[in-house]
């Protein structure tokens, strides 16, 4: 059976949070693109999609799950969020929006701006939208607040293996970016600053579902959410890796 397909064994008796934690930590283990060499064409991939996907969650799928939250001060949280993501984050990012510091990013790594703003949507990131639709639009609040969060909780450390689960998906990006294209700190502030908010966003998430899961009996719906939509974001990131080996090769990926 793939390694994808078999749920992840949270300890007998596990508590909510565990039990989403293991699916984390199995998600972190398994997909290629934490785990492979990083290379020029998929450091480049990922800020074709990443951007376009950014504006997209942020703009449209969280804000339908704020639409089906019945707790008004957990829905203003999630616009806060969403607002730090598209609109212009003061805490972290100095004023400009998280996709903004993503194409700055990109044109340090040779993208052309208008190549980045003009970019293509991979096949594979089409599917994960529609699949992402299906998973956070008319569903409990709770699986779909588990959607918003469930990818930044792996920039918390504690999940995967080595540098991964010292320092998060983002600790482990920074060090990786910085030695392929020769980057300072600064240059890599995208990575900072989503190891600090989402560190912050993903607290929402989890302390939410940890009170609200098992009040609601909806537990184990709870944790499916979390393990379908983490299969998404590995394919996702798995599909980026494919179009930056495409890259790297001087092929043309498989774009929409």
């Amino acid at each position: 059976m793939p390694s994808a397909m078999r749920k992840p064994q949270a300890k007998r008796g596990a508590s909510v949070v565990e039990r989403l934690d293991a699916e984390v930590d199995a998600y972190a283990r398994r997909t290629r693109f934490f785990n492979e060499p990083l290379t020029k064409g998929r450091a480049r991939m990922f800020v074709l999609q990443h951007r376009q996907n950014t504006r997209q969650r942020n703009s449209v799928l969280k804000l339908r799950v704020a639409t089906n939250c019945p707790d008004w001060a957990i829905r203003l949280r999630i616009i806060g969020a969403c607002s730090e993501e598209i609109i212009a984050d003061h805490e972290h990012g100095g004023g400009r929006p998280h996709w903004a510091i993503l194409e700055d990013l990109g044109v340090r790594i040779g993208l052309k701006r208008k190549e980045i703003e003009n970019a293509r949507l991979l096949v594979s990131t089409q599917l994960c939208w529609l699949a992402w639709e299906a998973l956070m639009s008319n569903r409990h609040w709770l699986d779909g607040l588990v959607a918003n969060t469930c990818a930044e909780r792996a920039n918390i450390p504690g999940y995967g293996e080595g540098l991964f689960k010292k320092r998060g998906w983002f600790g482990l990006e920074r060090p990786r970016w910085a030695k392929l294209f020769g980057l300072s700190d600064d240059e890599l502030e995208f990575f900072e600053l989503h190891e600090e908010a989402d560190i912050a966003h993903s607290n929402l998430g989890w302390q939410t579902v940890a009170e609200q899961a098992e009040r609601l009996g909806v537990a184990d719906q709870v944790v499916q959410a979390c393990r379908l939509n983490l299969l998404v974001w590995e394919q996702y990131l798995n599909g980026i890796a494919a179009g930056g080996d495409a890259l790297d090769r001087g092929k043309e990926p498989a774009y929409v």
